[in-house]
């Protein structure tokens, strides 16, 4: 059982899990908002959306990880985040980032048919998300 004042956090995706420990707070980007999860938070399931998932741990170290959509599970001492795509904030790939957003915009210009136009649009967001998260990473860090 967690301490009260606690909420264990699992972060897992197809690629293996990523995060597993407690922490104070868990901030994630829910399909219909940003969620803030503490401690003791009533049940909910939600889609996330393309962005960012910060775990603060109760020594006050923030652990910040990309995901590419999926789901949230949270009970009141437990949160599981199942990601599409994860990545550890440090792991981000601006060139990598800029060439996918590239990629993406062009294909929403090709008529042809090689990939549907949902297909792009989803590219887009996740490059897009990624971008903002190092932009993001970049001001706290300067």
């Amino acid at each position: 059982m967690a301490e009260a004042h606690t909420i264990q956090v699992d972060i897992v995706s197809a690629e293996g899990e990523m995060y597993s420990g407690v922490a104070a707070v868990v901030f994630a980007p829910g399909t219909q908002g940003d969620l803030g999860i503490y401690p003791r938070h009533a049940p909910l399931l939600s889609l996330l959306k393309p962005g960012e998932v910060r775990v603060q741990t109760p020594d006050g170290a923030e652990h910040q990880f990309y995901v590419g959509g999926g789901a949230i599970e949270v009970q009141p001492h437990k949160v599981t985040v199942l990601a599409d795509t994860a990545l550890r904030a440090k792991d981000l790939d601006e060139a990598s980032a800029q060439a996918a957003k590239q990629r993406a915009e062009e294909a929403l210009k090709d008529k042809s048919g090689r990939i549907t136009l949902a297909e792009a649009q989803a590219e887009l967001a996740r490059a897009i998300a990624q971008l903002k998260m190092l932009e993001r990473l970049r001001k706290t860090r300067g």
